[in-house]
């Protein structure tokens, strides 16, 4: 069977039952994934030292860059992939979901190349020097080998849960990160492998969670692939990369700021009493620390995809309506919640990823604390701006995010570090929060004007949204 099913439940099951089904096992992946992260920086901390998590800080662009690609692939096919089912055209949604795949695999060959001809230049350009260096090398050699799998990783889960399976797109991350959990200490403390260790249980854990992931493609509910359906077709690839943009936008630029964040902490905390290793090895705690608060409101927002997709698709815009008004409440709640933890507790999250000196612990607790005061209008930015791809509004979705990363963001890391020191750094992305937020909250205001106050539909489904 190779059409769309008539009683697709994004056309009709209630909104908030509907919302709450899809974004908990999203929540709980991304969760899990953020948690993996901050345990491997444990294991590495307490086994390796600072200099072991200032060398996965260094290396972290690499992961940013994949971050790009894949979301920018994932995002962009599975808004093609709803949005189709919504108009009835299940052909053109299994070319969406099977050129993703190809896309993916591609590209991570292409950046394991790169990466792997080109190590020592890399970690240098990324802001690694003195004794990090090799630490940062001996890292990223290894992690490299895992990129094909990690972007098909980042890109398919977007498509399972677009395809209504998102407890499997849950259980392929969870997997992963439990695999990941179980062999950091084995490969660090028994091995004694070291930085090593880590980096090999990492790329383990990748290959496993693709290839739980690939299983899937068999199986999907919605639509049945053909061979012809993974050869790229460059029209297939340009609806794929426009509804994409906005993401790889944000993230391939927040690869340029965490470059600039590393150069401008090392300068600048070379000049104060902290030295430069301190913090650069506090940034990229308090990032992957943040990158919990991100994991469950983009949990959030991964759940209301597909339902925004399929539901603009098929003109309920209704449910579009509902949907995201949802979203926003919700994620408002988070945002206040996860404000007063990292505000309250700084001394005692930073103290999870082993000890250091009493300078150490004054730059860590101070710096989480200016770089978290503004998580609140953060995470209605977040919301808000990944709604315009979801709608296939590429361009205000594309705009968001050059004006937040490359306008108001990049130029910050640079001036106010001038003015303020190495603390400037922090200072720049709370003042960036509250910027972008007034922008993506106008955008927002404007497009809410242009969706109809009422459904179009004439599918048979719609007669059940009541229930």
């Amino acid at each position: 069977m190779s059409t769309a099913r008539i009683d697709n439940p994004f056309g009709y099951k209630p909104i908030p039952k509907l919302l709450r089904q899809m974004a908990i096992p999203a929540i709980v992946g991304n969760l899990v994934n953020s948690l993996y992260n901050i345990v491997d920086q444990i294991f590495i901390g307490q086994g390796v030292g600072y200099l072991g998590n200032a060398a996965t800080t260094i290396a972290f662009p690499l992961t940013t860059i994949c971050l790009a690609l894949g979301i920018m692939t994932g995002l962009g096919a599975s808004s093609n992939f709803n949005l189709s089912l919504g108009e009835q055209k299940p052909e053109m949604a299994r070319k969406y979901a099977a050129n993703a795949v190809s896309m993916l695999f591609i590209a991570g060959v292409i950046i394991f190349l790169l990466v792997i001809t080109n190590l020592k230049s890399l970690m240098i350009a990324f802001g690694a020097s003195g004794e990090v260096l090799s630490y940062a090398m001996d890292y990223t050699g290894i992690t490299s080998f895992g990129l094909p799998f990690l972007l098909i990783s980042i890109g398919s889960n977007n498509l399972v849960r677009a395809d209504g399976s998102p407890k499997y797109s849950m259980f392929s991350i969870v997997t992963g990160a439990v695999l990941n959990t179980i062999l950091d200490p084995i490969f660090i403390f028994w091995f004694k492998w070291g930085i090593a260790g880590a980096a090999w249980a990492t790329v383990i854990s990748q290959i496993l969670a693709a290839g739980i992931l690939l299983a899937y493609y068999p199986r999907f509910k919605t639509v049945t692939f053909k061979a012809k359906d993974f050869i790229p077709q460059p029209r297939v690839m340009i609806n794929i990369v426009k509804l994409g943009l906005s993401p790889f936008v944000y993230q391939f630029s927040a690869t340029i700021i965490q470059i600039t964040t590393n150069k401008m902490l090392s300068k600048y905390g070379a000049m104060s009493m902290y030295g430069s290793d301190i913090p650069i090895a506090v940034a990229g705690i308090t990032f992957k620390v943040y990158i919990i608060f991100v994991s469950i409101v983009m949990g959030m927002v991964q759940g209301a995809q597909p339902i925004n997709g399929y539901n603009y698709g098929a003109k309920n815009f209704l449910r579009v309506r509902e949907s995201i008004f949802l979203l926003i409440k919700i994620v408002l709640c988070i945002s206040a919640v996860a404000f007063l933890i990292f505000e309250l507790f700084p001394k005692q999250i930073v103290s999870l990823f082993g000890n250091g000196s009493k300078e150490y612990f004054t730059f860590a607790v101070k710096y989480m604390r200016i770089y978290m005061m503004l998580l609140i209008p953060n995470g209605i930015g977040i919301a808000c701006g990944t709604f315009f791809p979801q709608i296939g509004n590429a361009k205000k979705g594309t705009l968001n995010s050059i004006l937040k990363q490359i306008v108001f963001l990049l130029p910050l890391i640079i001036i106010l570090p001038r003015f303020m020191g190495v603390f400037g750094v922090a200072y720049a992305t709370p003042l960036t929060d509250v910027l972008s937020t007034i922008v993506v909250v106008y955008l927002m205001v404007d497009e809410l004007k242009k969706i109809p106050k009422e459904n179009y539909a004439a599918l048979p489904e719609i007669k059940g949204s009541t229930e």
